[in-house]
């Protein structure tokens, strides 16, 4: 099993890079013995990333992260909230993503988790994470993960952590990938028109 991590966290030390990491060893905990664990700082790959979407063409490091995202059995997304949202980082190396396979994250587990300096910014799980993915028609579990400074060593983020990365395991075995059909292969079921099926039950 390949268990993928994209953090988006600008800082280092990062809030953002702590939270990926704890969500990711929580869910490692819950998953087959051996499973591999890959990071993803989408800060080491910007310029690749803003190269990519005035060329079409990404360079080595970031065609490389982005097979590790597309061939990951489960994905762990962890963005800071900048102005109500997720980041341009963030979303930057998902549109990349989806314009170069549109079916990468299709049927694909994902936990999403945001960041961010105040408590009123937790609806950006719904309002912004929650869509996106839905979007790219990935299986997003039940419950995100927010963080504000204050969370951190109060009461609370662990059980959610712990919340999350349960429900992100759950779904691993029981997710298939979803089959993709060539441009110029049939449909796998014939389509018969009303009329001929109204005809066969006359007879």
């Amino acid at each position: 099993m390949k268990l993928v991590v994209v953090s988006a966290g600008l800082g280092v030390p990062s809030s953002t890079r702590l939270l990926a990491d704890r969500l990711a060893a929580a869910t490692a905990e819950r998953v087959p013995s051996g499973t591999e664990v890959r990071v993803i700082e989408l800060r080491d790959l910007a310029v690749e990333i803003a190269h990519n979407l005035t060329s079409g063409f990404p360079g080595p490091a970031l065609a490389d992260a982005l097979d590790a995202v597309a061939e990951a059995d489960a994905l762990v997304v962890v963005t800071p909230v900048f102005s109500a949202s997720y980041s341009g980082l963030f979303k930057s190396f998902f549109d990349v993503l989806g314009a170069r396979d549109q079916d990468a994250l299709a049927g694909k587990p994902v936990l999403i988790a945001a960041t961010g300096g105040t408590a009123r910014h937790s609806l950006v799980l719904d309002h912004a994470l929650r869509p996106l993915f839905a979007y790219l028609r990935a299986v997003v579990v039940p419950t995100g993960v927010y963080a504000a400074s204050e969370d951190w060593g109060a009461e609370g983020l662990p059980d959610r952590i712990e919340r999350a990365a349960a429900e992100l395991a759950a779904l691993v075995p029981a997710t298939l990938p979803v089959p993709r059909r060539e441009q110029d292969e049939p449909d796998a079921f014939e389509v018969v028109p009303f009329e001929q099926q109204l005809a066969a039950l006359r007879d």
